[in-house]
């Protein structure tokens, strides 16, 4: 018989985790090259086990697992887990917004899609969520929102009006909307971004070098304005129900 095969020091980061058994867990993990994967951590609910100080979300992790055979279910089973090091969990608001972004993740990401870019803006973000102070938190979840979007094919172009094409005028008002695209600014809007700061974030998100710095210095003045406009277009594609901590959060600011 053939033996498994083996993935060994994979990247990876804990998105969820749930019990299987009395003793062990199901991981929903996002990996660098292989993208959502579900693992099986058999007795890592165990006192005993090594899996149990590591296995913890918003850690840079490297992971060994064994892939299902054909026709299996598509839960591979972990052999081996090793902290990567580099920063410690973030704390407070931030963690929040970690957990946030893993709700993302888990709502829109299907499993075994590789985005290995994706992947390295997360790593990314999770680091300035660890080692910045909250300043940077909203610009880091407008750009990290931005990318996610563009990434799976979700985001228009932001130099165009979607409908027609006809490109932005430089001065004038345009709202991004979940099924009318990149549109001129309404009456019945409360917000909006002017044609010049739209074609600023698309420039940024086009560049050939692909990266998260120009996209969060791009969003740096503007994330209040692109705050609600992006969370509806993200819970249109996500669906019903709301996102959890998005719920959470609404509920914390409301004390």
């Amino acid at each position: 018989m053939a033996s498994a095969q083996r993935v060994s020091d994979e990247p990876a980061f804990i998105l969820h985790r749930y019990d299987w058994s009395e003793s062990s867990l199901i991981l929903e993990t996002l990996t660098r090259h292989r993208g959502r994967v579900a693992l099986v951590a058999k007795g890592a609910k165990k006192h005993t086990s090594n899996f149990r100080p590591v296995l913890l979300g918003l850690q840079p992790l490297r992971l060994t697992y064994t892939l299902a055979g054909s026709g299996q279910a598509d839960i591979h089973t972990l052999r081996g887990a090793e902290w990567a090091g580099g920063h410690i969990m973030p704390m407070g608001e931030r963690l929040l917004a970690g957990l946030y972004v893993n709700e993302l993740l888990m709502r829109l990401l299907a499993r075994d899609d590789p985005y290995a870019y994706l992947f390295d803006v997360y790593a990314a973000l999770i680091r300035l969520l660890a080692t910045q102070h909250d300043v940077v938190q909203e610009p880091a979840l407008r750009a990290f929102e931005l990318i996610l979007l563009r990434e799976l094919g979700l985001l228009p172009a932001l130099d165009v009006q979607t409908v027609n094409l006809h490109p932005l005028q430089p001065d004038a008002a345009y709202v991004l909307a979940p099924e009318a695209g990149l549109r001129p600014f309404a009456a019945h809007d409360r917000i909006a971004l002017t044609g010049a700061q739209w074609q600023a974030l698309e420039h940024a998100l086009g560049q050939e070098q692909r990266s998260f710095a120009p996209v969060l210095n791009v969003c740096a003045p503007l994330a209040a304005a692109l705050k609600a406009q992006l969370r509806t277009v993200l819970q249109f594609h996500c669906g019903s129900p709301m996102l959890r901590t998005r719920q959470l959060m609404m509920d914390l600011q409301a004390l």
